[in-house]
């Protein structure tokens, strides 16, 4: 990391940027050609690292896109205020950023799904239902990606 004054290693703060953040990005790539989809998430610590989880339809782009390759990488990032000094005609931006890799995958265990959609439903303030009506999850695919590199940033 090029400014490792800025880098972020300790979980409390991760936790607490990935808490803030309302969107993830995914970034695909098949071939030469580079896609990016935002997505809402929901999240849990496995281990030393966050597990996210996304609901889609069951078919279109990144579906197709994740078919052909499960590798992503991603980012997420929250905080911002401009900052504007107009004697030095100069301005910078306060942010936190989460950015990494990982493996997404569609989930299959119903069990898990609807884990996956209560910490969306959560990380979106919101409770979790006592059920989620079968239409709704019939009609959702819940996806998982599974974090295996990540970096923090955090500018003040």
């Amino acid at each position: 990391m090029r400014r490792s004054d800025r880098q972020v290693t300790d979980r409390e703060t991760i936790q607490a940027i990935l808490d803030r953040a309302d969107a993830c990005r995914i970034g695909f790539a098949v071939e030469d050609v580079p896609y990016i989809v935002c997505m809402n998430y929901g999240y849990a610590w496995e281990d030393e690292l966050p597990v996210f989880y996304f609901h889609c339809a069951h078919e279109g782009k990144k579906i197709d896109l994740l078919k052909r390759n499960s590798r992503v990488c991603f980012q997420l990032d929250t905080d911002h205020v401009l900052r504007y000094i107009p004697e030095k005609v100069y301005c910078t931006m306060d942010y936190a950023s989460v950015v990494g890799m990982g493996r997404l995958e569609i989930v299959g265990d119903n069990e898990e799904r609807i884990r996956g959609l209560n910490l969306l439903m959560e990380h979106h303030g919101h409770s979790a239902p006592e059920e989620y009506p079968e239409g709704s999850l019939s009609r959702t695919t819940m996806l998982r990606l599974r974090v295996t590199e990540l970096t923090a940033k955090m500018k003040k």
